[in-house]
């Protein structure tokens, strides 16, 4: 039995509703336990006083391939649109991936996500030319790190239908592994791109894979209006219409974006008890527009879409736009926002109290260090998320009872280490990239006599 006890803190049991008193925290074998006093066997014990103990939080959307991509030369014409930045940015960059940079992209985000305090990463992952144990490879890269993560492979028609094949193979054979073992830190879900890139056949596939395995089908959906042309132009319905029509709506759908549905799409959305996760970073630097948040209702979580993992800057930026339309917005949508995130990784690993400090929960939690000026407790909390709490005040984080970072140093990897491999990474994809010009495919019509060729494979 392992037993951690972290004395003299504030602990908040819960973000939403928020729930916060002093007291300790006892974890036993992984979990917070039903007695702050700890039994006569070892115990270590972890000092807290004057700092804030709250659950981790969970990025529900993001991209770690994209992680070495930071400060990448550009040479080709400047995007106009939002699909030539995915045709001259990341398609080209998923392109260059091989496994040991799907590695490297998974330890440097990965631990930058843990040193912001996100115990839980919700991953859409691309190599189309390193397909195969791609999940594998990041999901291992993941756990040295200590870091709980969801996982799944984008699958898509952009690269051809062999590409495709694989990639729906990819989510299949890790689904069926994760769990046990090794990765019992991770879990999966069926990865699908978006239905601009999606034939009819690819979609039902994915839909009925998630259905199937029951772990649920995580998908981009109306990022950009080029998403809903297609669909229209292409079925004669908008995208959550087509999703609902192929099946792949339903409680454990995980909606990417969002950004351009119609009021009838959120009805569905809602009927439908999926997720839709808002990233309000990246559609503010893609300029696609804004989700129609009012509509959507509670089920509404927070991503990044690989521009980092911290959960603090990300859930402030949500905040002030939302704030920017509705005036009467209060911190607390944060705080629900970062709660119904906790939801999805809940409800992945089948731990219904993931996300909060509570007898039988998961022992997934953070230790803030910050010199707080006023008083914190279930009514000034959220004043204290947005305007003085950031990532810069995480000193340690657990995942599962286990210490991960400690005093601001992550336990299992030298962080020395892990930069300068991701700077040597960095130049050899940087290199990779020079030789890959920009992406061919387009919405449309020749999706669809792409998939009847059957002419390209992965590799």
């Amino acid at each position: 039995m392992s037993q951690l006890a972290l004395t003299g803190g504030t602990v908040v049991r819960s973000l939403d509703p928020p729930v916060v008193e002093v007291a300790d925290v006892l974890i036993v074998d992984g979990r917070v336990a039903t007695s702050e006093t700890p039994s006569q066997e070892a115990v270590t014990r972890h000092d807290c006083t004057g700092c804030l103990i709250v659950p981790g939080n969970v990025c529900a959307h993001t991209h770690l391939y994209s992680t070495l991509s930071r400060g990448m030369p550009y040479r080709l014409e400047p995007p106009r649109t939002f699909v030539e930045i995915l045709r001259r940015v990341w398609w080209r960059l998923d392109q260059a991936l091989d496994p040991d940079l799907v590695r490297a992209s998974a330890l440097v985000g990965g631990m930058e996500a843990l040193l912001a305090g996100t115990t839980t990463v919700v991953d859409h992952h691309a190599s189309p030319r390193a397909v195969d144990g791609s999940l594998d490879i990041v999901a291992d890269a993941l756990a040295e790190l200590g870091l709980r993560s969801v996982l799944c492979y984008e699958t898509s028609d952009r690269d051809g239908p062999g590409v495709a094949r694989a990639g729906l193979a990819e989510n299949a054979r890790f689904g069926a592994s994760v769990g046990v073992g090794c990765r019992s830190l991770a879990r999966a879900l069926v990865g699908a791109h978006a239905s601009f890139t999606l034939s009819p056949e690819t979609l039902e596939a994915c839909a009925a894979l998630a259905v199937e395995s029951g772990t649920g089908l995580h998908i981009h959906v109306a990022e950009d209006a080029a998403d809903e042309r297609d669909a229209m132009a292409r079925f004669g319905m908008p995208v959550v219409e087509r999703l609902v029509a192929a099946g792949a709506l339903w409680p454990r759908t995980l909606l990417a974006h969002g950004v351009h549905l119609g009021r009838h799409e959120t009805e569905l959305v809602r009927a439908s008890g999926a997720t839709l996760v808002h990233n309000p970073r990246s559609n503010l630097n893609n300029g696609v527009g804004r989700a129609p948040l009012d509509a959507l209702g509670a089920r509404v979580a927070l991503g990044t879409d690989g521009i980092g993992a911290d959960m603090f800057e990300e859930s402030r930026t949500g905040y002030f736009l939302r704030r920017a339309e509705a005036v009467r917005t209060t911190p607390e949508w944060a705080l629900q926002r970062l709660a119904r995130g906790a939801g999805v990784a809940a409800a992945a690993f089948g731990e219904p109290l993931l996300g909060r400090i509570e007898p039988g929960a998961p022992a997934d939690v953070m230790v803030l260090d910050a010199a707080l000026p006023t008083p914190v407790d279930a009514a000034t909390l959220g004043a204290h998320w947005i305007f003085g709490l950031s990532s810069a005040a995480v000193r340690d984080v657990i995942v599962a009872g286990r210490l991960v970072v400690e005093d601001r140093q992550p336990v299992g990897v030298d962080p020395d280490e892990v930069a300068a491999l991701g700077r040597e990474a960095a130049g050899r994809l940087w290199q990779r990239l020079e030789l890959i010009g920009e992406h061919p495919f387009t919405p449309g019509p020749p999706v669809l006599e792409a998939a009847g060729r059957g002419s390209s494979s992965n590799g």
